[in-house]
């Protein structure tokens, strides 16, 4: 194994533009039409198939970062490779590991295919122990650090660059995460999600929820970001404002405009405006100069990132 490239010097901390990538779940169910059980996208990697479409997947996202001249950032599959849903797909936690592995040396694979005269920073990705939309029973962070503890240990030993923990619904499960991160020496990222108030689904508010993570934690995430929310959800949160907002640096935003509820309870993929979508981004971008980092979550794809690019790019060339 190679070392990792940028986990001393994460290239994203800077005010260059980076992308990176959408909605790998709902692109792979409704677009590609793969069975993905419990949301669980790191099954494909056995597959031929499965593998291939990963890895184009990959390899298209990056090529919207070299057509707009953007930095990269690519999350792994592995948004459930985590021991309670492994153990619901039976699997053993050597099996469970060799899957995280795996994902890491596949974005290897598209790194070196993709040869981006950018970044490319790889991200071993983390999802929440329980649903992402629903808090259920909260751990305490003690308990988030002993369950995160898993997936930091493997990608510590991969060519992973970050850990990067996504649709994150608490504080406490945050916290735990970061303390997971910092015990292999990891440079750890927080994604939360809110509901259609700009409110994390606990009820706290987004930039408490920042600030105590970034007290509370042993070592302070090395930024946050929003995802799997629309633009027009979080929009009164980043408005009200507070020295929180210089800690957001990324937005992976959905591109319905529907509830977590909603999106939940649908049968077919909203994928809303991609134009749109863009020019939100955009104007959040002129608001918030912090935001450095763009993608997609639920029910976006490349042509959704491409439009963001695109406003994202001229906004910061009229800028400059």
């Amino acid at each position: 194994m190679s070392a990792p490239r940028y986990r001393e010097n994460l290239p994203q901390l800077g005010e260059k533009i980076f992308l990176t990538d959408s909605g790998l779940e709902t692109d792979l169910i409704f677009n590609r039409g793969f069975h993905l059980p419990d949301f669980a996208s790191f099954v494909l990697l056995d597959d031929a198939k499965g593998r291939a479409a990963l890895l184009d997947y990959c390899l298209a996202h990056a090529d919207i970062a070299r057509h707009h001249g953007c930095g990269f950032v690519m999350e792994s599959p592995t948004w459930r490779a985590s021991p309670d849903w492994g153990d619901k797909l039976g699997l053993s936690r050597q099996a469970l590991a060799a899957i995280n592995e795996d994902a890491i040396a596949l974005l290897v694979e598209a790194r070196d295919k993709a040869a981006l005269d950018q970044p490319f920073v790889i991200s071993g990705n983390v999802g929440p122990r329980g649903d992402g939309y629903v808090p259920g029973a909260l751990m305490t962070a003690e308990d988030a650090e002993a369950y995160h503890a898993f997936q930091a240990e493997v990608f510590a030993e991969t060519e992973a660059d970050l850990i990067t923990a996504m649709t994150m619904n608490n504080a406490a499960e945050a916290i735990g995460f970061a303390n997971a991160a910092a015990a292999v020496d990891m440079p750890a990222v927080v994604s939360f999600t809110v509901e259609t108030d700009g409110v994390l689904p606990s009820g706290q508010a987004l930039g408490e929820a920042i600030m105590e993570t970034d007290f509370e934690a042993r070592r302070a995430p090395a930024y946050y970001m929003i995802n799997c929310a629309h633009p027009t959800h979080f929009d009164s949160a980043l408005r009200e404002g507070g020295p929180w907002l210089s800690r957001l640096r990324g937005v992976r935003a959905n591109a319905s405009k529907c509830s977590h509820a909603e999106l939940d309870a649908a049968e077919t993929l909203d994928e809303g405006n991609p134009g749109e979508l863009g020019r939100e981004h955009a104007a959040l971008r002129g608001r918030l100069r912090s935001l450095t980092i763009f993608g997609g979550c639920c029910g976006t794809d490349t042509r959704h990132v491409e439009a963001i690019a695109a406003m994202v790019s001229d906004s910061a060339a009229r800028a400059a």
